[in-house]
């Protein structure tokens, strides 16, 4: 499946690479989202599609009850970012999170790299010892140098680009394809950027493989993480060596803990320990939410 519009989608037949064709979903429980594999029927006019066969991998957010499916049967997360408009550093790390929940490998990209911007330099250090791939480009600037520094590390592979709006998501989504859709500005102020992408699609790319462009958004939920599960998710808190007092710790203020060791000796940065606990803090609510929450039936 390639995209969908409403309750209308796209795809392409195996049979038929590359020849592009709308379908209808059967009933209205009927959800798929790029990347997925579905089965179809021929029907009057267009095809109707049936079920969505069995997923390697989803990348997906979830928000309170609310879960949105990204992209299905994808190997890889290419999260950009920029120092224009300004990087929101949580939403890097929760894409890196969710990346990893997810099974996939993650490659974070700087770009507009001809910009000054320490801060942008040392965040992408940063995703690297978190264990991202990294790149700096100019998608701008030099076309060419971006094609061939990203293009190898996309071949033969499906990835998704994710991204806040106005990042360059689309200019380098242009490049790899040899297109030139409309791209976006940056507001006035050059603070935040306008959304040009409004709806996830799968394109395919000479060299194989494949990129789902998704929408500029400005948060990734992670609400389905469990909260014992949050830390060891987290490379920096995974590492830190030795074991807490308590196996069950969950690294807040109890007693031989190791983590807070390591945030008082400065091994651990306060601003990932503060994104910890915030995140966690919101995943025990839900966890108590759910329990007390009345069943239905």
């Amino acid at each position: 499946m390639l995209a969908r519009y409403g309750r209308q989608y796209t795809i392409e037949r195996d049979s038929q690479p590359g020849l592009e064709e709308e379908a209808i979903p059967l009933g209205r429980s009927f959800a798929a989202v790029p990347g997925d594999r579905v089965l179809c029927v021929p029907g009057e006019g267009r095809r109707t599609l049936v079920r969505v066969l069995e997923r390697r991998s989803l990348l997906h957010r979830a928000e309170g009850d609310r879960v949105k499916e990204l992209a299905a049967n994808v190997d890889q997360v290419v999260v950009v970012f920029a120092p224009q408009p300004a990087f929101q550093p949580p939403f890097l790390w929760r894409a890196l999170l969710a990346a990893g929940e997810a099974g996939l490998d993650c490659l974070a990209v700087r770009n507009k790299a001809d910009m000054v911007s320490p801060e942008a330099d040392a965040m992408l250090a940063q995703l690297g010892s978190l264990g991202a791939a990294t790149l700096a480009l100019r998608a701008r600037g030099d076309p060419a140098a971006v094609v061939a520094a990203l293009a190898p590390r996309l071949a033969g592979r499906a990835s998704v680009l994710v991204g806040q709006s106005g990042v360059g998501k689309s200019t380098l989504l242009n490049l790899l394809l040899g297109t030139s859709e409309r791209t976006g500005a940056l507001s006035r102020g050059g603070t935040r950027g306008r959304q040009t992408t409004t709806t996830a699609r799968w394109f395919g790319l000479a060299g194989g493989g494949a990129l789902v462009d998704s929408p500029g958004f400005q948060d990734f939920g992670l609400d389905h993480i469990e909260p014992a599960r949050l830390a060891p998710a987290l490379p920096d808190l995974a590492r830190i060596e030795g074991a807490c007092r308590f196996q069950d710790c969950l690294h807040r203020d109890e007693p031989g803990c190791r983590v807070g060791r390591a945030l008082a000796d400065g091994s651990l940065d306060p601003a990932r320990y503060a994104f910890y606990r915030e995140l966690l803090e919101r995943l025990l609510t839900r966890q108590r939410e759910r329990r007390t929450a009345p069943r239905r039936g």
